[in-house]
């Protein structure tokens, strides 16, 4: 059976100290620090070109820090080539051999390896049944479907039993159905094997779902680390409510016209109601008078977007059985819950 190697839970899985890589002018990775616990499923997150994949190549040791220390199960890595690491890593693409059957991908690096036929190919059928491909090691990779070679991939890294697994947007050439599946999938199998997962992606969802904890990156930087539900109800900066989900964001003048604390604040758009014309505002929620500028129906709500009296735009996601003669140029009170406003710090 493939199980993760046995790790100190007082030593973490990956550190990074400082780190710096740049590309000329190009601040990749500008003095990252993390730490990703043993076990866990470590998610990096942002948009293209904010460093979350130049910092999942220098775990894998196909970049080297500028400066700054890296360590693995708290061995300094810096210098180490690939090959040397206790790592191992899952493409967007794959990167399977054509040429080669199903059974031969998965077993390639234990040959490389100097492992004997029959024990490499009895450890490449055990990963294959790990992703549920047993049978499947005779077939070419263009004979399965895109789901399916996802899984070989996976099956070839699982296979030499890393320390530590990376993935670098693995499901993202995956239809939105299989990736959903993938995800869960993908999940369910880190839990068993026990095994480190450090993910990258700039899908939000996938971060969200799988991910114990998710670092935002911007610009090079980690602005917010924390658990998907801190990071997503408690954005730190404009830059994460606007990037991780869908959120408003108000400005210290607008929160204290409201009865909050005149602080910037950040507040999602299913936190926010509709009141009746003739509606009374319970305690603790601000009645917000608007203009509605548009509605899109998105299954179980409508989002509403509407202009206040003083031009600011607020978007709201109401269960679409209230918003039935709700249409553009219709005047509504939003029900704004006041504990519904995070505050926010800077603008990362």
């Amino acid at each position: 059976m493939i199980a993760a190697p046995a790790a100190s839970a007082s030593v973490p899985a990956v550190r990074f100290a400082g780190v710096v890589r740049h590309f000329g002018a190009v601040k990749a990775a500008d003095g990252v620090d993390l730490a990703v616990a043993p076990g866990e499923f470590f998610a990096m997150l942002g948009p293209s070109g904010s460093g979350k994949t130049t910092c999942l190549r220098l775990i894998a040791g196909f970049e080297q820090p500028d400066a700054g220390h890296i360590e693995i199960f708290g061995e300094t890595v810096e210098g180490l080539p690939p090959y040397r690491r206790a790592v191992n890593t899952v493409f967007q693409d794959y990167a399977l051999f054509p040429h080669l059957s199903v059974g031969e991908n998965v077993a390639y690096g234990l040959r490389v390896r100097g492992v004997g036929r029959a024990e490499r190919e009895r450890l490449a059928r055990e990963a294959l049944g790990l992703v549920k491909l047993g049978g499947m090691e005779t077939r070419r990779p263009a004979q399965l479907s895109g789901g399916q070679r996802q899984r070989v991939a996976l099956a070839r890294a699982l296979v030499l039993r890393p320390k530590v697994l990376l993935l670098d947007e693995p499901l993202g050439a995956l239809d939105l159905k299989l990736r959903e599946e993938m995800q869960v999938e993908l999940k369910g199998l880190q839990r068993a094997l026990g095994l480190t997962f450090v993910f990258v992606t700039h899908d939000q969802g996938e971060a969200l779902s799988m991910a114990d904890r998710v670092a935002v990156f911007n610009e090079g930087r980690i602005v917010q680390v924390g658990p998907p539900e801190e990071v997503y109800e408690r954005p730190a900066t404009r830059f994460v409510a606007g990037f991780v989900g869908a959120a408003n964001v108000l400005s210290a003048q607008e929160a204290a016209a409201l009865g909050a604390p005149a602080r910037a604040a950040s507040l999602r758009p299913e936190k926010i109601g509709l009141i009746g014309v003739n509606g009374v505002a319970p305690d603790g929620v601000a009645a917000l008078e608007a203009e509605v500028i548009d509605v899109s129906y998105q299954g179980p709500v409508r989002r509403i977007t509407t202009r206040t009296a003083n031009g600011h735009v607020i978007a709201a996601a109401v269960p679409a059985a209230q918003t039935v003669d709700v249409g553009p140029g219709a005047k509504v009170r939003l029900a704004v819950p006041l504990g519904a406003l995070h505050p926010m710090e800077g603008e990362g």
